[in-house]
């Protein structure tokens, strides 16, 4: 059994893919026996702002009460699952902006001497994204590379966590209900492999 923070990033619209495979997600790792807690950052208004009050009060070591909340979320969980889509060959700022503000110095990495420590090495981090553009042009042209390079190590091997998935599903806007079926599908068996997996 495992304690899994599902970290949800996209507004809700009617037959969001995202949300559809979110919820179907939850029912299947729960049904498994796995404790899940959801945390639907648009549902809950979470601010992405990093401010320079927000790093004051880091540099003082007084996190910020929504921020404190969320590392809380975070120190309880074995594996994080983030669901959300690529825009502007990207993260949607919500989720750029939890990571600004949550993963913070002194909670996620510090620095001793000129050698980055990462403090979240008993986490494990599944990813899952959906694009626009069919999967075949993304590959081609090496955006899914540069994105597992810019998020995998550039975030999570940064912080230290040891064991990555980064799963991608393009096309989604113009794929056939079937297709977009078998996605939420397959992204749902490469998570409970992952989250099952023993070899860690």
């Amino acid at each position: 059994m495992a304690n899994i923070l599902l970290i949800y990033g996209h507004p809700k619209t009617p037959n969001s893919f995202n949300f559809e495979l979110k919820e179907k997600l939850v029912q299947v790792l729960k049904s498994k026996g796995h404790n899940v807690l959801v945390r639907d950052l648009y549902e809950i208004s979470f601010n992405p702002l990093l401010s320079s009050n927000d790093l004051e009060k880091i540099h003082n070591k007084e996190i910020p009460d929504d921020v404190k909340q969320e590392q809380e979320f975070i120190k309880h969980a074995d594996i994080i699952i983030f669901i959300y889509p690529i825009w502007w060959a990207g993260q949607p700022a919500i989720i750029k902006g939890y990571i600004d503000r949550v993963f913070s110095y002194g909670f996620a990495y510090v620095y001793k001497g000129n050698k980055v420590v990462g403090l979240l090495s008993d986490k494990r981090a599944i990813i899952i994204n959906s694009t626009g553009s069919n999967y075949q042009d993304y590959e081609s042209q090496g955006f899914y590379n540069s994105m597992k390079l810019l998020v995998d190590k550039g975030i999570f091997e940064f912080c230290g966590f040891k064991k990555i998935k980064h799963l991608f599903y393009g096309g989604v806007p113009t794929a056939s209900p079937k297709d977009r079926e078998i996605f939420q599908n397959n992204a749902i068996e490469e998570t409970i492999i992952e989250v099952e997996a023993k070899d860690i």
